[in-house]
């Protein structure tokens, strides 16, 4: 198992989920966890969860993917209470994440992954 795992953030459980199936198919030894959604199956996040789905993950350093603003507003916050190293991805949650993915199971190296992601960035 890789050093280096995956955590996908979404306000959707729907939207997490499918995100998480279409990378597992290229990734099957990299530690991938998710959350999406409210407690109650509602739209939206919550530090609690966002902060469970890292902590679970067995990687020590994640890259995360997120939908939305306060998706990765939680994410931030998660980071500075956490010793896990998140590297939050300014990048499409599907393209960003699959690259990602493949990229790891290539054995790709963590300079090379952001470089690659890099060229995803959403500038606003």
């Amino acid at each position: 198992m890789s050093d280096i795992g995956i955590v996908i953030v979404s306000h959707s459980k729907n939207i997490a989920q499918g995100v998480v199936d279409l990378i597992s198919e290229v990734s099957s030894d990299i530690s991938i966890t998710y959350v999406g959604g409210t407690e109650k199956g509602g739209i939206g996040t919550s530090f609690e969860r966002v902060q469970e789905a890292v902590e679970t993950n067995e990687a020590t350093t994640l890259l995360a993917f997120y939908d939305l603003g306060s998706a990765k507003m939680n994410l931030e916050m998660v980071g500075d209470f956490s010793e896990k190293d998140i590297i939050i991805n300014n990048v499409p949650i599907v393209e960003g994440a699959y690259t990602a993915a493949a990229l790891l199971q290539a054995g790709v190296g963590s300079e090379e992954i952001s470089k690659q992601l890099q060229e995803l960035e959403i500038s606003k």
